[in-house]
């Protein structure tokens, strides 16, 4: 068990499946109020939960210690994950859950893109086809046929 809470594998799968019940239980949850107010409650949730995760393991530091490079990321990253999950929660209001979240997933398809032109990664041909059917089955399933 612990060998596999070190692998990057593992913990990719949950977060998939995280995101699956994130995508079904918000479809619920805004059934009767807005989609930015649900969006809202969503990250002061967040933010109770990843406190108290911070303070169990010890793991608090002095803003201080961080970087000013890392800053702006984090805030840009902030910024950029505030802006996916109101129009994720925008989607998710207007459209059904089976057919928003694979649109969604195509933010895979634009890291492997991202990934090669701004970080250097490199990505076989097997990997390409990957991004290639992954793109393809994500518009197969958000059209209704």
């Amino acid at each position: 068990m612990a060998e596999l809470l070190k692998s990057w594998q593992a913990w990719a799968l949950l977060s998939a499946a995280c995101a699956a019940l994130t995508a079904v239980f918000a479809k619920v949850g805004i059934a009767s109020i807005g989609s930015d107010y649900a969006t809202f409650i969503r990250t002061v949730v967040i933010l109770a939960v990843l406190g108290a995760l911070l303070t169990v393991t010890g793991q608090w530091q002095a803003p201080s210690t961080v970087s000013a490079r890392t800053w702006l990321f984090l805030v840009l990253s902030g910024i950029a994950t505030g802006a996916s999950w109101l129009c994720y929660f925008r989607a998710l209001k207007l459209g059904d859950a089976a057919r928003v979240a694979p649109i969604d997933k195509l933010s895979v398809v634009l890291v492997a893109v991202f990934g090669v032109a701004f970080l250097g990664e490199r990505l076989s041909a097997a990997n390409w086809l990957g991004v290639a059917m992954i793109a393809a089955g994500a518009v197969l399933v958000a059209f209704k046929g």
